[in-house]
């Protein structure tokens, strides 16, 4: 079932339900809700894989999961792991590289449109 189906049905989104996508550079990805104004989505990384650095207009609020990662948000870099969480304001230039395999939460305000 499509992440749209989920939504028109309930408003309730089962991980099992769907499927990774996987982005080719030791990362993939799930869409797991979206409205106008939001994006949620988890992500996971193989360790060593170092992200593109890179901004974007929207609001960035992201949760480590599991894992060890180098997160740089502008000039400073900070070693998070699970638990920790971490706040991109729009258009600043920010990346994970990460350390220890794990997964990260990302909230996208407003909404990521080229991921759905």
């Amino acid at each position: 079932m499509k992440l749209t189906e989920h939504l028109e049905r309930s408003g309730y989104i089962m991980d099992a339900d769907i499927p990774w996508k996987e982005m080719g550079d030791g990362t993939r990805r799930k869409i797991l809700g979206y409205e106008p104004q939001m994006l949620m989505m988890r992500n996971a990384f193989d360790a060593g894989t170092i992200g593109q650095r890179h901004s974007h207009p929207h609001v960035q609020s992201s949760y480590v999961m599991s894992g060890r990662f180098e997160i740089t948000i502008g000039d400073r870099t900070e070693a998070l792991g699970a638990g920790d969480s971490f706040l991109v304001p729009s258009d600043v230039v920010h990346a994970a590289d990460c350390i220890e395999a794990g997964e990260i939460i990302e909230v996208f305000t407003p909404i990521r449109s080229e991921f759905v």
